[in-house]
Protein backbone atom coordinates (compact mmCIF):
# COMPACT_ATOMS: atom_id res chain seq x y z
CA UNK A 1 0.00 0.00 0.00
CA UNK A 2 1.38 3.41 -0.98
CA UNK A 3 1.71 5.91 1.81
CA UNK A 4 -0.27 9.08 1.25
CA UNK A 5 1.88 12.17 0.71
CA UNK A 6 2.33 14.47 3.67
CA UNK A 7 2.90 18.18 3.19
CA UNK A 8 5.28 20.14 5.37
CA UNK A 9 6.02 23.83 5.10
CA UNK A 10 9.47 25.09 5.92
CA UNK A 11 9.42 28.82 6.65
CA UNK A 12 12.24 31.19 7.54
CA UNK A 13 11.92 30.04 11.12
CA UNK A 14 15.34 28.79 12.12
CA UNK A 15 18.64 30.48 12.81
CA UNK A 16 21.72 28.55 11.81
CA UNK A 17 23.18 26.91 14.87
CA UNK A 18 26.80 26.04 15.57
CA UNK A 19 26.75 23.25 13.01
CA UNK A 20 29.63 24.04 10.75
CA UNK A 21 27.20 25.30 8.12
CA UNK A 22 27.19 28.95 9.11
CA UNK A 23 29.40 29.57 6.10
CA UNK A 24 26.29 29.37 3.96
CA UNK A 25 24.93 32.54 5.55
CA UNK A 26 24.41 35.20 2.95
CA UNK A 27 24.52 32.62 0.16
CA UNK A 28 21.42 33.94 -1.55
CA UNK A 29 22.90 37.41 -1.71
CA UNK A 30 26.25 36.14 -3.01
CA UNK A 31 24.58 34.19 -5.77
CA UNK A 32 22.28 36.95 -6.79
CA UNK A 33 18.98 35.59 -5.44
CA UNK A 34 15.84 35.16 -7.51
CA UNK A 35 14.71 38.73 -7.42
CA UNK A 36 11.97 39.39 -9.91
CA UNK A 37 11.84 35.76 -10.98
CA UNK A 38 8.19 35.27 -10.14
CA UNK A 39 8.90 32.21 -7.96
CA UNK A 40 8.11 32.88 -4.33
CA UNK A 41 8.11 29.25 -3.18
CA UNK A 42 9.87 26.01 -4.11
CA UNK A 43 7.75 22.86 -4.07
CA UNK A 44 9.97 19.87 -3.28
CA UNK A 45 8.98 16.20 -3.45
CA UNK A 46 11.11 13.84 -1.35
CA UNK A 47 11.15 10.38 0.22
CA UNK A 48 11.94 9.26 3.82
CA UNK A 49 14.98 7.19 2.82
CA UNK A 50 18.72 7.72 3.21
CA UNK A 51 19.23 8.57 -0.49
CA UNK A 52 17.41 11.83 0.34
CA UNK A 53 19.64 12.59 3.34
CA UNK A 54 20.50 16.04 1.98
CA UNK A 55 16.85 17.03 2.29
CA UNK A 56 16.84 15.96 5.96
CA UNK A 57 19.89 18.08 6.69
CA UNK A 58 18.68 21.11 4.75
CA UNK A 59 15.38 21.01 6.59
CA UNK A 60 16.62 20.27 10.09
CA UNK A 61 19.66 22.60 9.94
CA UNK A 62 17.51 25.47 8.70
CA UNK A 63 19.41 25.75 5.43
CA UNK A 64 16.22 26.36 3.50
CA UNK A 65 16.05 29.67 5.37
CA UNK A 66 19.09 30.75 3.36
CA UNK A 67 17.19 30.51 0.09
CA UNK A 68 15.63 33.64 -1.33
CA UNK A 69 12.21 31.94 -1.35
CA UNK A 70 10.35 29.64 1.03
CA UNK A 71 10.23 25.86 0.61
CA UNK A 72 7.27 23.52 0.82
CA UNK A 73 8.14 19.82 1.07
CA UNK A 74 5.85 16.90 0.30
CA UNK A 75 6.78 13.39 1.42
CA UNK A 76 6.10 10.31 -0.73
CA UNK A 77 6.71 6.67 0.08
CA UNK A 78 8.31 5.76 -3.26
CA UNK A 79 9.53 7.14 -6.58
CA UNK A 80 6.67 5.87 -8.77
CA UNK A 81 4.25 7.79 -6.52
CA UNK A 82 6.21 10.98 -7.26
CA UNK A 83 6.10 10.15 -10.97
CA UNK A 84 2.32 9.92 -10.77
CA UNK A 85 2.06 13.18 -8.83
CA UNK A 86 4.46 14.95 -11.19
CA UNK A 87 1.91 14.86 -13.99
CA UNK A 88 0.45 18.10 -12.63
CA UNK A 89 3.84 19.80 -13.03
CA UNK A 90 3.62 21.29 -9.54
CA UNK A 91 7.06 20.27 -8.27
CA UNK A 92 10.09 22.47 -8.81
CA UNK A 93 12.45 19.90 -7.29
CA UNK A 94 12.04 16.14 -7.04
CA UNK A 95 14.48 14.14 -4.91
CA UNK A 96 13.93 10.50 -5.82
CA UNK A 97 15.33 7.56 -7.76
CA UNK A 98 17.07 8.03 -11.08
CA UNK A 99 14.73 5.61 -12.89
CA UNK A 100 11.56 7.47 -11.83
CA UNK A 101 13.40 10.66 -12.82
CA UNK A 102 13.97 9.16 -16.28
CA UNK A 103 10.30 8.29 -16.50
CA UNK A 104 9.34 11.88 -15.65
CA UNK A 105 11.67 13.23 -18.35
CA UNK A 106 10.50 10.62 -20.85
CA UNK A 107 6.90 11.72 -20.25
CA UNK A 108 7.82 15.16 -21.54
CA UNK A 109 7.92 17.07 -18.28
CA UNK A 110 10.67 19.67 -18.84
CA UNK A 111 13.29 18.81 -16.21
CA UNK A 112 16.90 17.64 -15.81
CA UNK A 113 19.12 16.18 -13.10
CA UNK A 114 21.25 18.88 -11.48
CA UNK A 115 22.73 16.90 -8.58
CA UNK A 116 23.23 13.33 -7.46
CA UNK A 117 22.33 12.40 -3.88
CA UNK A 118 24.08 9.08 -3.35
CA UNK A 119 25.80 6.23 -5.17
CA UNK A 120 26.26 2.49 -4.52
CA UNK A 121 23.12 2.60 -2.36
CA UNK A 122 21.54 -0.82 -2.85
CA UNK A 123 21.98 -3.96 -0.77
CA UNK A 124 20.58 -7.36 -1.82
CA UNK A 125 19.30 -9.06 1.34
CA UNK A 126 18.29 -12.70 1.75
CA UNK A 127 17.36 -14.96 4.65
CA UNK A 128 20.18 -16.49 6.65
CA UNK A 129 19.18 -19.94 5.39
CA UNK A 130 19.38 -18.80 1.78
CA UNK A 131 22.67 -17.06 2.45
CA UNK A 132 24.10 -20.45 3.37
CA UNK A 133 22.86 -21.87 0.06
CA UNK A 134 24.32 -18.84 -1.71
CA UNK A 135 27.69 -19.40 -0.08
CA UNK A 136 27.70 -23.01 -1.30
CA UNK A 137 26.01 -22.78 -4.71
CA UNK A 138 26.31 -19.17 -5.89
CA UNK A 139 23.71 -18.30 -8.51
CA UNK A 140 22.50 -21.92 -8.53
CA UNK A 141 21.21 -21.31 -5.00
CA UNK A 142 17.92 -20.07 -6.49
CA UNK A 143 17.33 -23.39 -8.27
CA UNK A 144 18.42 -25.26 -5.13
CA UNK A 145 15.97 -23.21 -3.05
CA UNK A 146 13.12 -24.01 -5.46
CA UNK A 147 13.99 -27.72 -5.37
CA UNK A 148 13.97 -27.73 -1.57
CA UNK A 149 10.98 -25.47 -0.96
CA UNK A 150 8.78 -26.31 -3.94
CA UNK A 151 8.45 -22.65 -4.86
CA UNK A 152 10.52 -19.84 -6.30
CA UNK A 153 12.55 -17.51 -4.14
CA UNK A 154 10.49 -14.35 -3.55
CA UNK A 155 11.98 -10.88 -3.51
CA UNK A 156 9.86 -8.05 -2.15
CA UNK A 157 10.97 -4.54 -3.03
CA UNK A 158 9.82 -1.13 -4.23
CA UNK A 159 7.24 -0.94 -7.06
CA UNK A 160 8.12 -1.75 -10.69
CA UNK A 161 10.12 1.04 -12.29
CA UNK A 162 11.84 2.05 -9.05
CA UNK A 163 15.60 1.97 -8.59
CA UNK A 164 15.54 -1.02 -6.19
CA UNK A 165 13.36 -2.95 -8.64
CA UNK A 166 15.45 -2.15 -11.72
CA UNK A 167 18.73 -2.73 -9.89
CA UNK A 168 17.49 -6.12 -8.66
CA UNK A 169 16.51 -7.17 -12.17
CA UNK A 170 19.86 -5.97 -13.52
CA UNK A 171 21.73 -7.98 -10.89
CA UNK A 172 19.76 -11.15 -11.59
CA UNK A 173 20.03 -10.88 -15.36
CA UNK A 174 23.35 -9.19 -16.06
CA UNK A 175 25.44 -10.29 -13.08
CA UNK A 176 24.03 -13.75 -12.41
CA UNK A 177 22.88 -14.63 -15.93
CA UNK A 178 19.44 -15.69 -14.70
CA UNK A 179 15.94 -14.66 -15.79
CA UNK A 180 14.19 -12.32 -13.33
CA UNK A 181 10.82 -13.39 -14.73
CA UNK A 182 11.41 -17.15 -14.66
CA UNK A 183 14.00 -17.97 -12.01
CA UNK A 184 12.67 -15.86 -9.11
CA UNK A 185 9.50 -14.11 -8.04
CA UNK A 186 9.65 -10.31 -7.65
CA UNK A 187 6.86 -8.52 -5.79
CA UNK A 188 6.37 -4.77 -5.70
CA UNK A 189 5.43 -3.97 -2.12
CA UNK A 190 5.43 -0.19 -1.92
CA UNK A 191 7.95 2.00 -0.10
CA UNK A 192 10.64 1.36 2.49
CA UNK A 193 8.17 0.89 5.35
CA UNK A 194 6.29 -1.81 3.46
CA UNK A 195 9.51 -3.64 2.55
CA UNK A 196 10.80 -3.39 6.09
CA UNK A 197 7.55 -4.82 7.49
CA UNK A 198 7.60 -7.69 4.99
CA UNK A 199 11.14 -8.58 6.09
CA UNK A 200 10.40 -8.33 9.80
CA UNK A 201 7.32 -10.53 9.41
CA UNK A 202 9.18 -13.04 7.19
CA UNK A 203 6.73 -12.58 4.33
CA UNK A 204 9.48 -12.47 1.70
CA UNK A 205 12.77 -14.28 1.20
CA UNK A 206 14.82 -11.25 0.24
CA UNK A 207 14.88 -7.74 -1.12
CA UNK A 208 16.83 -5.05 -2.94
CA UNK A 209 16.83 -2.05 -0.64
CA UNK A 210 18.68 1.04 0.53
CA UNK A 211 19.57 2.25 4.00
CA UNK A 212 18.37 2.52 6.65
CA UNK A 213 16.30 -0.65 6.10
CA UNK A 214 19.22 -3.14 6.17
CA UNK A 215 20.49 -1.64 9.43
CA UNK A 216 16.99 -1.61 10.96
CA UNK A 217 16.60 -5.28 10.03
CA UNK A 218 19.94 -6.09 11.65
CA UNK A 219 19.08 -4.09 14.77
CA UNK A 220 15.91 -6.15 15.14
CA UNK A 221 17.83 -9.43 14.82
CA UNK A 222 15.70 -10.45 11.86
CA UNK A 223 17.17 -13.47 10.04
CA UNK A 224 18.41 -11.60 6.94
CA UNK A 225 21.83 -10.61 5.70
CA UNK A 226 23.40 -8.94 2.70
CA UNK A 227 24.51 -11.26 -0.10
CA UNK A 228 25.43 -8.53 -2.62
CA UNK A 229 26.14 -4.80 -2.69
CA UNK A 230 25.71 -2.56 -5.72
CA UNK A 231 29.17 -1.10 -5.23
CA UNK A 232 30.62 -4.51 -6.09
CA UNK A 233 28.62 -5.37 -9.20
CA UNK A 234 27.89 -1.84 -10.50
CA UNK A 235 30.46 0.59 -9.07
CA UNK A 236 29.04 4.11 -9.05
CA UNK A 237 25.47 2.81 -9.12
CA UNK A 238 23.14 5.82 -9.19
CA UNK A 239 20.22 5.92 -6.81
CA UNK A 240 18.43 9.11 -5.79
CA UNK A 241 19.00 12.34 -7.70
CA UNK A 242 17.84 15.92 -7.59
CA UNK A 243 15.63 16.59 -10.62
CA UNK A 244 14.75 20.23 -11.36
CA UNK A 245 11.86 21.53 -13.43
CA UNK A 246 12.93 23.90 -16.20
CA UNK A 247 11.05 26.80 -14.63
CA UNK A 248 13.64 26.59 -11.84
CA UNK A 249 16.64 25.15 -13.69
CA UNK A 250 16.48 27.50 -16.67
CA UNK A 251 14.17 30.38 -15.81
CA UNK A 252 15.49 30.92 -12.26
CA UNK A 253 19.11 29.87 -12.62
CA UNK A 254 20.38 31.82 -9.61
CA UNK A 255 17.83 30.19 -7.33
CA UNK A 256 18.63 26.77 -8.80
CA UNK A 257 22.30 27.40 -8.06
CA UNK A 258 21.46 28.39 -4.48
CA UNK A 259 19.66 25.07 -4.00
CA UNK A 260 22.49 22.94 -5.42
CA UNK A 261 25.06 24.80 -3.31
CA UNK A 262 23.02 24.07 -0.18
CA UNK A 263 22.75 20.46 -1.33
CA UNK A 264 26.54 20.30 -1.48
CA UNK A 265 26.81 21.88 1.96
CA UNK A 266 24.41 19.19 3.27
CA UNK A 267 26.49 16.41 1.71
CA UNK A 268 29.60 17.75 3.42
CA UNK A 269 27.70 18.13 6.69
CA UNK A 270 26.84 14.40 6.75
CA UNK A 271 30.50 13.50 6.31
CA UNK A 272 31.69 15.97 8.95
CA UNK A 273 28.85 15.61 11.48
CA UNK A 274 27.50 12.04 11.28
CA UNK A 275 26.10 12.05 14.81
CA UNK A 276 24.00 15.14 14.14
CA UNK A 277 23.02 13.88 10.68
CA UNK A 278 21.76 10.68 12.31
CA UNK A 279 19.61 12.75 14.67
CA UNK A 280 18.17 14.60 11.69
CA UNK A 281 17.42 11.36 9.84
CA UNK A 282 15.69 9.96 12.91
CA UNK A 283 13.68 13.17 13.26
CA UNK A 284 12.47 13.24 9.65
CA UNK A 285 11.82 9.50 9.25
CA UNK A 286 10.43 9.18 12.77
CA UNK A 287 12.26 8.11 15.94
CA UNK A 288 9.89 5.21 16.58
CA UNK A 289 10.72 3.78 13.15
CA UNK A 290 14.37 4.82 13.20
CA UNK A 291 15.98 5.34 16.62
CA UNK A 292 18.96 7.67 16.62
CA UNK A 293 21.46 4.90 17.37
CA UNK A 294 20.17 2.85 14.44
CA UNK A 295 20.27 5.91 12.20
CA UNK A 296 23.89 6.46 13.19
CA UNK A 297 24.84 2.83 12.51
CA UNK A 298 23.27 3.07 9.05
CA UNK A 299 25.62 5.94 8.19
CA UNK A 300 28.57 3.54 8.55
CA UNK A 301 27.16 1.26 5.84
CA UNK A 302 28.99 1.19 2.49
CA UNK A 303 25.54 1.90 1.01
CA UNK A 304 25.57 5.37 2.64
CA UNK A 305 27.82 7.00 0.05
CA UNK A 306 26.46 10.55 -0.21
CA UNK A 307 27.50 12.82 -3.07
CA UNK A 308 26.37 15.93 -4.93
CA UNK A 309 28.49 15.82 -8.11
CA UNK A 310 26.21 14.50 -10.91
CA UNK A 311 29.27 13.51 -12.99
CA UNK A 312 29.88 10.67 -10.51
CA UNK A 313 26.85 8.70 -11.69
CA UNK A 314 27.04 9.27 -15.43
CA UNK A 315 28.21 5.74 -16.31
CA UNK A 316 25.61 4.05 -14.15
CA UNK A 317 22.93 6.39 -15.48
CA UNK A 318 23.64 5.18 -19.02
CA UNK A 319 23.24 1.57 -17.87
CA UNK A 320 19.96 2.39 -16.14
CA UNK A 321 18.70 4.33 -19.16
CA UNK A 322 19.33 1.34 -21.40
CA UNK A 323 17.70 -1.06 -18.96
CA UNK A 324 14.70 1.22 -18.34
CA UNK A 325 14.02 1.44 -22.06
CA UNK A 326 14.51 -2.31 -22.55
CA UNK A 327 11.97 -3.01 -19.80
CA UNK A 328 9.53 -0.54 -21.33
CA UNK A 329 9.68 1.92 -18.45
CA UNK A 330 10.65 4.66 -20.90
CA UNK A 331 9.74 4.92 -24.56
CA UNK A 332 13.18 6.18 -25.56
CA UNK A 333 16.66 5.51 -24.21
CA UNK A 334 17.62 8.82 -22.71
CA UNK A 335 21.07 10.22 -23.44
CA UNK A 336 23.39 11.86 -20.92
CA UNK A 337 22.63 15.27 -22.43
CA UNK A 338 18.89 14.64 -22.12
CA UNK A 339 19.19 13.55 -18.47
CA UNK A 340 21.77 15.91 -16.97
CA UNK A 341 22.43 19.61 -16.58
CA UNK A 342 26.00 19.71 -15.27
CA UNK A 343 26.29 23.46 -15.61
CA UNK A 344 24.88 24.38 -12.22
CA UNK A 345 27.15 22.07 -10.23
CA UNK A 346 30.17 22.96 -12.36
CA UNK A 347 29.58 26.66 -11.68
CA UNK A 348 29.78 26.31 -7.89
Amino acid sequence: MTEAPRSTSISRRRFLQGSGLAATAGLAGCLGGSGGSGLDELNVAYMPIYPDMQYFVMEEEGLFDELSVSVSGKKFSDGPSIVQASATGDFDVMMFGIVPAMIVMDKGIPAKITAANIKNAMQILATDDFAALWEEHGKDAFAEFEAQEGRKFTFGTFPPGSVPDILLRYWIQNTLGLDPEEDVNIKGLGGAAAVQQALLSNNVDGTSIMEPVPTVIDANDAPFQSIAWAGDFMPGQPAAVTLMHDRLRQDNRDLATEFVELHRQATNFVADNPDTAAQHASSVIGESALPVETARAALDSPASDFITDPHDIEGGAEIFADYAQTLGKTEAQLTVDEMFDYGIYDSL
